[in-house]
């Protein structure tokens, strides 16, 4: 792959913001800044961005921007639009299919509408919807996972046993995040597929001796596995690939998306959410999978930038 580009390019890295993200956001922001540094043709500029003080946008000596928020503000539609209005040209999805891949629910909703397999749950936006969970189609299931509705990096989602502690941890997330949701738990194995480009990389299955591959198991814990080649079953790896495709379509992206699934024990796959800006860390997956099919750091954040170039601002 040529990295180079003809007449060079000045690239502004964008990360940081607010949120309970700022720092994976910072530490994912430096490794493509690191990376796309290694360049030649390209200069590059990192950027700690911070809503209030928007002025780098204003800066026409910039080409792209290479966008690499974790949270709301970033993933969720808000900075996205924000250059839209602008016309900044831009990496990743649009403010339509980031606000719609960062809530949960409308997502979920929308991969239904696709023929994608979801997980049940019940969302819980106003607290005396909390009352009503004896109500919902899978409350005689031992084991429910509460998440917020827009959080990322699996910040506030818990797994619990019972109804009763279900309700707990619901009113324990909705008190300090809001928007909530109660979702069925899924016994399978855990995997996720990249996809950069309209390219799908190899799957990788995550083990984890913690309750889930949460927050410490991403970026705190070196003991957390990142397994290939584990689906030996073609068929079944190419309705896994299909499904991720389908997913990463229905929901408007492009650029770069992964895709987090659960194979249940009965071999049917669930999508469990996408995220429009995977993480770029060094225990971060997409970089993981790039790097199964021989694409370095460089190269993957090369291939992106040169996929956005493909399209006007």
């Amino acid at each position: 792959m040529d990295l180079n580009i003809s007449g060079g390019l000045k690239v502004a890295v964008l990360m940081g913001a607010v949120g309970s993200e700022r720092q994976v956001s910072l530490t994912s922001g430096k490794s493509v800044a690191d990376a796309l540094k290694k360049i030649p043709s390209l200069e590059v500029i990192e950027h700690d961005f911070m809503p209030d003080k928007p002025w780098i946008l204003d800066d026409k000596s910039i080409d792209i921007f290479f966008l690499v928020f974790h949270g709301e503000f970033g993933e969720g539609g808000d900075m996205q639009e924000i250059c839209e209005r602008k016309h900044l040209r831009f990496t990743g999805c649009n403010s339509k299919s980031s606000r719609l891949a960062f809530d949960k629910i409308t997502s979920k909703n929308a991969l239904l509408k696709a023929g994608v397999s979801v997980p049940p749950a019940i969302e819980i936006r106003k607290s005396k919807e909390l009352k009503n969970l004896e109500h919902f189609n899978f409350s005689t299931d031992k084991k429910f996972v509460i998440k917020p509705i827009r959080q990322g990096s699996s910040v506030g989602v818990q797994i619990v046993e019972g109804l009763d502690n279900a309700k707990a941890a619901a009113e324990e997330c909705f008190n300090e995040f809001g928007d909530c949701m109660v979702e069925k738990f899924i016994i399978g194995r855990e995997l996720t597929v990249g996809i950069v480009d309209d390219e799908i990389l190899p799957v990788i299955e995550i083990k984890t001796a913690r309750n889930f591959y949460n927050y410490d198991a991403k970026y705190n814990d070196n003991e957390t596995q990142y397994l290939f080649d584990t689906i030996q079953d073609d068929g079944l790896l190419r309705k896994i690939n299909d499904m991720a495709m389908k997913s990463f379509k229905a929901l408007g992206c492009r650029d770069f998306s992964r895709v987090d699934l659960i194979l249940a024990d009965d071999g049917v796959p669930f999508v469990i959410e996408i995220n429009t800006i995977p993480g770029f860390t060094s225990h971060s997956l997409l970089p993981k999978a790039a790097a199964k099919i021989g694409m370095d750091m460089s190269q993957l954040c090369m291939r992106i930038l040169k996929t956005t170039l493909k399209r006007k601002a």
